[in-house]
């Protein structure tokens, strides 16, 4: 990137969190400055999921109070930042529209340059930061991203071109942790509800299903599972008893379809870096599970999971990846996209990420 930017402000938007992180690249290091999260959680618990309405209204509120506590954190001012990075998409339109628009005004009204990013690329991003050259992933590697919306596995051959390998046919990971929660009647979310009930666990006392896990192509499916455990629960009496062992079940089975796609990944392209990412990411038996299974590949295998706070949605992810996005020509032009995935191409003309498709 010419006149590579050192100080990077991120904003972040794209479901219910307000984010703003400032990152400061030295050398090959970023070093997080500062990191702001403003979550309206609290207030979509009684709903069971997120509001996108009540979302916006939330992040009109907090946007700007959280880059105030940004800026204050790093005790920084607006003139002694370089650049701009915000999540243009994927996520909610109105929440998204609420960080692009807010990033357009300030990049133009601090004379700063504007790096829009997807959101799913900069979740990988999570891993460059506070880390030291050699412990940073380095290309090629494998990237998996799991979250609430998202599980796909990417082949990174550097920081401006990836190979889409496969994702989820329907529901995600991070979904159908939610979704079986819902069934199970946990508080919502219920990805982490589950873990932790699964912890005191048996996974074998439930006989549940892994789609696809055996499948020759590198997709996931989770719908048939979050349907076994429905009919599941239909047709058995479910005593607090049993609880823990159901939880068990279902995280078991989740993990052994993702590991199962990562090991077959690993193996096909000969790759010696896992690169993990997202939401899901935070979930320690994850962790433990592919530290074995790609162990047993190949112990020269080095895995990458960024810590938990880094894993959901943040602006410090957003602010990494900007050090290594081309701003663009014209920030008026950035127009939040809620569509944006890892598996299309994007548009050219606003110098955002290309991919290309391998089948």
């Amino acid at each position: 990137m010419s006149n590579q930017p050192k100080i990077i402000l991120g904003i972040e938007s794209s479901c219910d969190e307000t984010a703003c992180s400032i990152c400061q690249k030295d050398d090959n290091r970023i070093r997080l400055l500062s990191n702001i999260v403003a979550s309206s959680q609290s207030i979509h618990i009684k709903y069971g999921g997120v509001v996108p309405e009540q979302a916006a209204r939330e992040q009109v509120k907090s946007i700007i109070p959280v880059i105030t506590e940004a800026l204050d954190q790093a005790n920084l001012k607006p003139g002694e930042i370089d650049a701009i990075a915000v999540t243009q998409g994927p996520g909610l339109i109105g929440s998204l529209l609420v960080g692009v628009e807010t990033a357009k005004t300030l990049s133009t009204i601090w004379d700063k340059p504007l790096i829009p990013i997807n959101h799913l690329i900069g979740h990988f991003y999570a891993n460059w930061i506070d880390k030291q050259s050699s412990d940073q992933p380095q290309f090629p590697f494998l990237g998996l991203l799991v979250s609430g919306g998202h599980s796909d596995l990417v082949l990174f051959e550097d920081h401006n071109h990836y190979d889409y390998l496969g994702g989820t046919r329907d529901d995600a990971a991070g979904e159908c942790f939610d979704k079986c929660a819902r069934i199970l009647n946990l508080p919502y979310p219920g990805g982490p509800q589950i873990s932790k009930l699964a912890a005191s666990g048996d996974s074998t006392k439930f006989k549940l299903p892994r789609p696809m896990m055996h499948s020759y192509d590198l997709d996931f499916s989770f719908s048939g599972l979050k349907t076994a455990v429905l009919n599941l629960v239909d047709s058995t009496k479910i005593s607090d008893k049993d609880l823990p062992n159901i939880c068990a079940a279902i995280e078991t089975a989740i993990i052994d379809s993702l590991v199962n796609k990562v090991v077959i990944a690993i193996k096909k392209y000969n790759i010696e870096q896992l690169v993990v990412a997202g939401g899901v990411a935070a979930n320690s038996k994850l962790r433990t599970s592919l530290e074995r299974e790609i162990g047993q590949v190949n112990p020269a295998i080095k895995l990458f999971v960024p810590p938990p706070i880094l894993c959901t949605d943040n602006a410090a992810m957003i602010a990494a990846a900007g050090f290594f996005t081309e701003p663009v020509k014209n920030p008026l032009q950035v127009e939040a996209n809620p569509s944006l995935s890892l598996s299309l191409s994007l548009s050219p003309t606003l110098n955002l990420w290309s991919v290309d498709t391998v089948t």
